[in-house]
């Protein structure tokens, strides 16, 4: 009767085993399909990559202090033009 009892258990170990592997192999098998079909809908998309979005922040840094700077250059212009006497009537003719 032990022998018995025995073989039920290596069956049913056996049969543990082989599920256990085969629910590996499928959790397998619906990763690839899942990163298949996102890889897919990803190329679809109108996505940027994360290059070109560094890429294109970087150009915005540097505008935002481009006109920064043209902003002060242009503060400073516009004190010395209007700082001088004017040189036209000082009573002109208006319409």
């Amino acid at each position: 009767m032990t022998q018995t009892r025995s073989a039920i258990f290596d069956d049913f170990a056996r049969l543990v085993t082989d599920a256990a592997g085969m629910a590996h192999g499928v959790r397998r098998e619906v990763e690839t399909i899942g990163r298949t079909q996102f890889e897919r809908l990803l190329a679809t998309m109108d996505v940027v990559s994360r290059e070109e979005f560094e890429a294109v922040r970087e150009m915005a840094v540097l505008a935002r202090e481009d006109n920064a700077r043209l902003a002060v250059r242009i503060a400073a212009l516009e004190a010395v033009a209007f700082s001088t006497p004017p040189t036209a009537d000082p009573n002109p003719i208006l319409l």
